[in-house]
């Protein structure tokens, strides 16, 4: 049996203009891809690592939502970190965020353009 395959995106969902979709949903799993400091129209929105951590978390929350899922619902992030220096405020800002029990993660440092200090992509389950 083939499972369902959707590419959930509304008018506000953040947008690339690379060749990916910001979210697949294959049966009752929600793929998002690396969400970072961009507006709307996918256009970078430089800041400091902290901006940039909120604006991609957020991000984030958009795309989830529109695939039908929040953050309490994320399973496993993978977290892009510039600067390892930043990576004790990044573990501060995580808990704002997530929760125990908290997702599995992975954080992979000296990995981004200088446009770049962050970058946030997921793996969720839809909300009951």
């Amino acid at each position: 049996m083939k499972p369902n395959v959707t590419y959930p995106i509304a008018k506000d969902t953040p947008i690339s203009h690379l060749p990916f979709s910001p979210a697949v949903r294959v049966g009752d799993l929600i793929f998002v891809s690396g969400q970072a400091s961009v507006d709307a129209t996918g256009k970078l929105v430089p800041d400091t690592f902290e901006g940039e951590f909120r604006r991609s978390v957020e991000n984030l929350r958009k795309v989830l939502e529109t695939a039908g899922s929040d953050l309490q619902h994320v399973i496993q992030t993978r977290n892009y970190i510039r600067d390892p220096a930043n990576v004790a405020r990044y573990n501060e800002l995580y808990r704002e965020y997530f929760s125990a029990p908290y997702p599995t993660r992975t954080t992979i440092t000296h990995c981004l353009p200088p446009a770049l200090h962050y970058e946030i992509e997921c793996v969720a389950v839809p909300k009951s």
